[in-house]
């Protein structure tokens, strides 16, 4: 409890300052967990608890990766995006492994240093773009799509690095060839990769019939909690599923979840609901990853430390211009990409502790990553100021080629918003037109509505036909979206047309039908069955006394009339 409790006080003090000093929060988590840790003085924290609880960290912030993953804006931008930032990790992987090797390290340990350098923190990258409002400009969509393919590239690193860890140099314990046995490297990546397209074949074969219905399924119960309950047992159900009959770790796992429930049309409610949680483990992950610093690294190797800095703010971001101008698009773009790639964060920390893990990298290239990363981030908005100035500095120098392409891209991008915008107002739309048929509605919020328009299953009748009978237990309540109807009195006929309801009565009094009603015209209903309708109207006590007045206005009258909005049963 006290590990948990001082966690969360720490870094929401510390998140603070870092953002009143305009840094970003992610810095104060950081500094946190060095509060927290072995090798400061003062609350030492429980380490193995913290590791244990970053796991999940590590799980849901894949999980969100995946969540708002587009492959359309990944395709869009697959121009400058995919070529670019593969080459960029080969290239700082490269330069890594030389600089490593200067200072005597084994090729293996220079591979997961010049893999940690290699991939920026996509948490940091939207936060930057957010504040210089950047996010659906095609330069900042550009520079999110590199970092959505450096992050796939690092869960491909995630799999395939334990395999080769003994053919690395590997030593300890955490080498993966004791458990390998006498089994080929190559076979086993073969195996594994195997393994990995069943999973994923799996995944998005059944998950995109399952996964939706199982959301709207428990949506339809209109219980928040559960709701998010749900949400989260399909991402650890997913991650540790796939980490426990496939061999898949479960970050991969979960980025797969987020995939899958991306495709729901509950993905928003989805991100909205577990955001919350997320987030205050991410955080956890944040401050478990600063408690294994040590900061004595910055005064015993000052020179090392510089020198990750540089690799990282200037020697990265040269090369993102660099492929970005070969690949002829404009100056502009390509300091925006520099820019947003002078940094490391999350991933860097996932594949470093890998690394530490296997036997790999030492406890001391941990440190200097990790100084690199507080080093880089704090930098980082310095870095998009230089880039805003030398842009205004070069706007006169843009290449024509560089302006055509840019707006072809941006033709692109603005047809991918489009329908994404169009997909989000047709559901606007449909509460809109709920309300606009429905006047009684306009009594609840925006959340009940949509949580409506899941209750509602829909009816049809011709004309002619009995929707309800006289004497019948009442199952349901019916309201008329299009067509007409008659309610059917002794010796009186009332018309019902389109905004109108009827069945209400029994429901409320938990009788039986007291008159039929029978369609006049072709009918659309939206039919609220009894146990959606008493569980709705529990929810919504406004909503279920407006209902109850008008049934018993309509008891009373006693010469039955024209009605717009509702009628007799």
């Amino acid at each position: 409890m006290a590990t948990v409790a001082i966690s969360f006080v720490l870094a929401a003090g510390c998140g603070y300052f870092a953002d009143r000093l305009r840094l970003p929060p992610l810095v104060g988590y950081l500094v946190a967990g060095i509060v927290m840790g072995p090798f400061t003085p003062g609350f030492t924290a429980d380490t193995a608890l913290a590791s244990q609880l970053a796991e999940i960290g590590v799980i849901l912030l894949m999980f969100g990766v995946g969540l708002h993953f587009s492959a359309a804006d990944l395709i869009a931008v697959r121009g400058v995006a995919i070529p670019g930032a593969i080459g960029q990790i080969i290239l700082a992987t490269l330069l890594g492994i030389g600089v490593c090797t200067l200072w005597g390290w084994n090729f293996g340990a220079g591979l997961v240093f010049g893999l940690s350098i290699s991939v920026a923190s996509t948490v940091v990258l939207l936060k930057a773009l957010e504040e210089r409002n950047l996010v659906n400009s095609p330069n900042g969509r550009v520079a999110i799509g590199w970092l959505i393919v450096e992050d796939l590239a690092m869960v491909l690193v995630l799999v395939l690095l334990p395999i080769v860890a003994e053919v690395l140099g590997a030593q300890g314990a955490g080498a993966h060839g004791a458990a390998a046995g006498s089994t080929p490297v190559a076979l086993t990546i073969v195996l594994t990769l195997v393994k990995l397209g069943a999973f994923a074949v799996l995944a998005i074969v059944l998950g995109p019939r399952i996964v939706p219905w199982l959301l709207t399924l428990v949506a339809r119960t209109g219980s928040r909690e559960l709701f998010t309950l749900t949400v989260l047992a399909i991402a650890l159900g997913i991650a540790f599923g796939s980490a426990t009959l496939f061999g898949v770790s479960f970050a991969l796992g979960a980025f797969f979840a987020g995939v899958i429930m991306s495709e729901s049309h509950l993905s928003h409610r989805a991100a909205a609901d577990s955001l919350p949680l997320q987030n205050a483990f991410s955080v956890l992950f944040f401050v478990s990853v600063g408690m294994l610093f040590n900061p004595t690294i910055l005064i015993d190797q000052p020179l090392a430390v510089l020198a990750i800095l540089a690799l990282i703010t200037l020697g990265k971001s040269l090369m993102a211009a660099g492929f970005v101008l070969m690949l002829r698009y404009p100056m502009s773009m390509a300091l925006t990409v520099a820019a947003s790639l002078a940094q490391i964060g999350e991933f860097s920390f996932i594949v470093a502790g890998l690394g530490v893990s296997l036997g790999l990298m030492s406890q001391e290239g941990y440190d200097l990553i990790l100084a690199g990363a507080i080093l880089s981030i704090t930098l980082n908005p310095l870095m998009f100021w230089a880039a805003a100035k030398l842009k205004t500095a070069l706007s006169g120098g843009v290449p024509i080629y560089g302006e055509r392409k840019i707006k072809i891209l941006s033709r692109e991008l603005d047809l991918i918003k489009a329908r994404s915008d169009e997909k989000e107002s047709q559901q606007q739309l449909k509460q809109q037109q709920l309300v606009d048929t429905f006047p009684l509605f306009s009594k609840v919020n925006d959340h009940a509505l949509e949580e409506l328009l899941l209750l509602f299953r829909p009816a049809s009748a011709s004309p002619g036909d009995k929707v309800i009978r006289v004497g019948e237990r009442g199952d349901a309540m019916y309201f008329i979206s299009s067509g007409a109807a008659e309610v059917r009195l002794p010796g009186n006929a009332i018309p019902l047309g389109a905004g109108a309801f009827f069945g209400e009565m029994a429901l409320l009094s938990g009788g039986l039908r007291t008159a039929d009603v029978i369609a006049v015209d072709f009918c659309q209903f939206l039919k609220l069955d009894r146990r959606d309708f008493n569980i709705f109207m529990a929810r919504h006590p406004r909503l279920r006394a407006a209902v109850s007045d008008m049934a018993r206005e309509r008891k009373k009258m006693n010469v039955p009339a024209t009605i717009k909005s509702g009628a007799v049963e």
